[in-house]
């Protein structure tokens, strides 16, 4: 099964994918306002966050590839995009 986003999130297979994640979570933690959900919250936020950008970028740029660099920025994005869907919808406050 091949997924859109492979293209977008392609640095090195499933493990970089992870890190990348994971590494996007924390930073979207630091980056986006209020108190964020905690460490492993970020972390969560960041996985699903950097599927979410993959998936964005996939779409808008199928055949684009963006090296580890980029994916993180994807990731990031991503997962800034997803905190500010769940501050809207949970109506957290900016601290």
């Amino acid at each position: 099964m091949h997924l859109v986003l492979a293209a977008a999130l392609n640095p090195g297979g499933i493990i970089a994918w992870i890190v990348i994640g994971l590494v996007a979570g924390w930073l979207a933690g630091v980056v986006m306002p209020g108190k964020g959900y905690g460490l492993i919250g970020d972390l969560v936020l960041g996985l699903v966050g950097a599927l979410l950008g993959g998936f964005i970028v996939g779409l808008l740029a199928p055949d684009a590839t963006f090296g580890f660099w980029g994916s993180l920025l994807v990731a990031l994005i991503g997962s800034c995009i997803l905190v500010a869907i769940l501050h809207a919808v949970t109506g957290r406050r900016a601290l």
